[in-house]
């Protein structure tokens, strides 16, 4: 299976949340995978509390990671 997205980011949730802003501003739409977050809305526990995944679609990855590294 392949998939239009590519993981750009990995680590905390504050920073992610930080790094979506940034890329919504200047037009990408990130998508955020919190498996945390989804293990404990499913009853389960999780040992990667506060770390999250960020997604761009593939045509954007370029734009997203120069944002990202001018940190």
């Amino acid at each position: 299976m392949t998939s239009n997205y590519k993981k750009i980011f990995t680590g905390e949730s504050l920073l992610a949340k930080q790094i979506v802003g940034k890329l919504h501003e200047i037009g990408i739409e990130a998508v955020v995978k919190d498996e945390a977050e989804s293990a404990r809305l499913a009853g389960f526990a999780s040992s990667m509390l506060g770390q999250v995944d960020l997604f761009v679609h593939k045509d954007e990855v370029e734009k997203a990671m120069a944002l990202i590294n001018q940190k």
